[in-house]
């Protein structure tokens, strides 16, 4: 369908270009045509997004998925000493791209009203935001993935730091420095690959090329060096426990739409990481620390579960969720089968959906009442009952439930664990219990109950605007809890095709 046409490139690029004419129409214009053009900035962001998602769906419905192959690949000289621009897709990133490419209209359509000031630089950060994600997923050298990986801090950075809350300067260096110093030793362990790989591929063949540096056998030693490396980023970046405490900070300070996508786009950039880098590329290190990420996610699913409880703001509750079900994704990832890793990438799209809903349906109320403090609520389902239907299914949605895609993630993960060791299944199936808790419990004081607070009285239903939000969400989070397989036929081919290069490397180890 594109042949010949870098189609990867002008799918992660358009956003950037369209970033730069808003900034240059804004640096020409006159006074009066600066105050047209910030008015105007967000049906540019939108038209540019949206432009964005329907190329990324005819790229999708062209991705042939009986192969495992990288496809629409674009390779150019760059930097020189094997370091090229590569880009490509396979059954697992195609999928992010969709997500990035599905989420990131709806944060523009939520913030052109609940933004009030610089709306301008505010749609720039979000457009350069997503071809940095985009290029995330599309990346097929070393060195190109480490500089957009790195450079998506960039942007929410400024985007938490500028239009945040109260303590948004604290939570937007806490994010920034916390997920800036883990990179700094995977940049070190990237740097020793590409010095491997010339004394392996010969003098002047030394390259960043993902694919082949997979196809490398490292000896054990090295690999726990490089997997512990490569572990501290993507472990921030999740992020896992203990290094999570900077999530939470970040997502009460950050605007709707930045939480929105810092749960449903960043925190999946750790898990890709993990299966495009430290499973393919260091498989015994992986297979060896496989016992300790398991523990560590199961510590963080329950704990984290039990945090979530005693929060009394619901954006925070919601953002200890999210690690709990990251929990998940690790688990299902080291588990190293079929069923693991394609629930792991099954959990990250359908988390990216649902804890995206979650916090846009908390943006609903925070901009009637302008407070999330759970104790100011009660009983809205009185005067907001499509609201409340529309919160019920993505509670449900997150506890797991059977026909929901939350459901499906979960099961698929702790089936792959069960595999390895029951005991860190059950662990996993108890947090599951205790994720009903904290959600039920939120929904309960939220929505039911008699209203205590004379200020709830008269509230709105949810508004034009907000439906069309929510109305994909809604769908999207149903259609994949009882169809399943438009994901996963997807993903089939190109999870067996590294799990089968990971165990050819361990047999021959």
């Amino acid at each position: 369908m594109f042949k010949g046409v870098p189609i990867l490139s002008i799918i992660t690029f358009i956003p950037a270009l369209a970033a730069v004419f808003l900034m240059m129409m804004s640096h020409l214009a006159r006074p009066e045509g600066k105050i047209q053009i910030e008015k105007n900035a967000p049906r540019v962001a939108l038209v540019t997004t949206l432009a964005v998602l329907g190329l990324t769906l005819l790229l999708v419905f062209g991705f042939d998925t009986t192969t495992s192959d990288y496809q629409f690949l674009e390779e150019f000289a760059w930097l020189g000493g094997g370091i090229k621009y590569r880009m490509g897709v396979d059954g697992i990133s195609v999928l992010f791209i969709l997500l990035t490419a599905f989420l990131t209209p709806l944060c523009i359509i939520s913030s052109a009203k609940s933004v009030k000031s610089r709306m301008l630089e505010y749609m720039v950060a979000f457009l350069i935001l997503e071809t940095l994600m985009i290029g995330v997923f599309c990346a097929l050298d070393m060195v190109l993935f480490y500089v957009f990986f790195e450079g998506v801090l960039l942007p929410m950075f400024i985007i938490i730091g500028v239009w945040g809350g109260k303590d948004k300067v604290y939570a937007a260096y806490k994010f920034f420095l916390y997920t800036l110093l883990g990179s700094v030793l995977m940049l070190a362990a990237m740097l020793w690959l590409y010095y491997y790989s010339g004394q392996v591929l010969g003098a002047g063949n030394a390259t960043t090329n993902i694919a082949e540096l997979s196809k490398l056998d490292i000896s054990a030693v090295p690999q726990v060096f490089l997997w512990l490396a490569f572990f501290a980023s993507f472990a921030v970046k999740m992020p896992m426990w203990p290094v999570h405490t900077w999530l939470p900070d970040a997502h009460v300070q950050a605007p709707t739409a930045g939480s929105v996508i810092l749960a449903g786009i960043l925190l999946k950039l750790g898990g890709y990481g993990f299966i495009r880098f430290s499973i393919p590329m260091f498989p015994d290190a992986s297979l060896y620390f496989a016992p300790y990420v398991f523990w560590l996610s199961i510590i963080g699913i329950i704990y984290t579960s039990l945090v979530a409880y005693r929060q009394t703001d619901m954006k925070k509750l919601i953002a200890y969720s999210s690690v709990a079900h990251m929990g998940f994704v690790t688990m299902g990832i080291f588990a190293l089968n079929m069923q693991g890793m394609q629930g792991a990438i099954f959990q990250m799209i359908s988390h990216g959906i649902v804890s995206g809903a979650l916090f846009f349906a908390v943006g609903v109320i925070y901009e009637r009442m302008h407070t999330r403090e759970i104790a100011f609520y009660g009983g809205i389902v009185k005067y907001m009952p499509m609201y409340a239907a529309v919160f019920m299914l993505f509670t449900m949605a997150n506890v797991g439930l059977p026909g929901t895609s939350g459901f499906v993630g979960e099961i698929l993960t702790m089936v792959g664990a069960y595999q390895v060791n029951p005991w860190i299944a059950f662990g996993a199936a108890f947090g599951m219990i205790l994720s009903a808790v904290y959600a039920l419990h939120l929904y309960r004081e939220v929505i039911f109950g008699e209203v205590q607070n004379d200020k709830l009285e008269g509230m709105k239903d949810m508004t034009v605007r907000e439906i069309v939000i929510m109305a994909p969400l809604v769908i999207m989070t149903i259609i994949l809890g009882v169809y399943p397989s438009l994901i996963t036929d997807i993903t089939a081919v190109s999870v067996d095709a590294l799990l089968a290069g990971v165990n050819a490397k361990l047999a021959g180890g």
